[in-house]
């Protein structure tokens, strides 16, 4: 495995700038490199991306490859796949690391299938062995009622996607130099077999539910989108967001890009307020990196109450009211 060396970072761009997860990325990818006595590098892939680059170097990272090709300019699983895996086959880092974004959850197991290693998704703790020097890689499991620690002991890279808000980034060093440097990586159009068509972009009032410090949650219990009223009032109060259960959304009660859990958003707000769901293992894989969770919930035998911080059994169409009227005589 001598062949293999250093911390590569599948990087993410927004709006020309460094996104979030990827800062995060930096900072647990500075702490890794730092361990092994080996470099951080970041892939960029797209156009117009030297401000990017330079924000890379500014917040931890020794190197940026830029993948600055027309095919890279507008997302598409096939070629940013592809891209990837190249530039893995020319830097042979030991380790990857990509945000559990849409982008990371879309291509990581395809990189990893082409790469033949294995791969650690929704990662919430990352660490170096001091022994054996392997990439130790902690997610939860069973819907976060437990963690599991693993790692990858014959197969290089060592792979993993990161939960969004896990991490955090370190803070910014103008005065960091490092190295940008142009990479081809010779992305063949015949290959492509799926086609971008538009960017649509969501429209939001407010906060983004991944973005939200604060968030209140609603399943089944709720029963109507009117009684979500009361969700979204103590959601303003305090500058946060709302979101539900795959049932809350299905029914029509609010948007599907609204839906939190397994096969929908991922949140890690400071406090996740949960009204009326059970919950389910799905929607606590959802919202089990939240570092308060409150349940509200008739039902004192629900399963959201074994991973609730706090909890209140009784009608939430009390709890609710009675809640917000405090916060608001609490905020004045």
């Amino acid at each position: 495995m001598a062949e293999y060396k250093g911390v590569l970072i599948g990087g993410e761009v927004a709006e020309g700038k460094i996104a979030p997860i990827t800062l995060e990325l930096l900072g647990i990818g500075r702490k890794l490199a730092d361990d092994l006595g080996e470099e951080l590098s970041v892939l960029l892939l797209g156009s117009s991306l030297s401000e990017a680059a330079r924000g890379a170097i500014v917040f931890g990272a020794d190197k940026v490859y830029i993948a600055d090709d027309p095919l890279l300019s507008d997302y598409n699983s096939d070629t940013y796949t592809a891209a990837v895996t190249k530039a893995c086959e020319q830097l042979s880092p030991s380790i990857l690391l990509l945000g559990q974004t849409d982008m990371g959850r879309d291509i990581a197991p395809r990189v990893a299938a082409r790469l033949r290693t294995g791969l650690s998704v929704d990662c919430i703790e990352l660490g170096i062995d001091p022994h054996t020097k392997l990439l130790i890689q902690t997610r939860p499991v069973y819907g976060g009622n437990a963690l599991a620690t693993m790692v990858c002991e014959s197969a290089r890279p060592q792979m993993a996607t990161v939960r969004f808000k896990s991490m955090s980034a370190l803070p910014p060093d103008d005065s960091r130099q490092g190295e940008i440097t142009n990479i081809d990586l010779g992305i063949d159009a015949s290959a492509i077999k799926s086609k971008f068509v538009e960017r649509v972009k969501e429209e939001a009032e407010g906060i983004k539910l991944e973005d939200a410090n604060v968030v209140i949650g609603g399943g089944r219990g709720v029963g109507s989108a009117e009684n979500f009223d009361m969700l979204w009032e103590l959601a303003h109060l305090f500058g946060g967001a709302v979101g539900g259960t795959r049932v809350a959304c299905d029914e029509g009660w609010l948007a599907s890009t609204l839906q939190i859990g397994q096969t929908g958003k991922i949140v890690s707000p400071n406090l996740y307020i949960a009204v009326g769901l059970s919950g389910a293992m799905q929607h606590i894989a959802g919202c089990s990196g939240a570092k308060n969770i409150v349940a509200i919930n008739k039902d004192p035998e629900a399963n959201i109450f074994k991973v609730a911080h706090y909890g209140v059994v009784g009608d939430f169409k009390q709890a609710l009211p009675a809640l917000t009227e405090k916060c608001k005589e609490l905020l004045g």
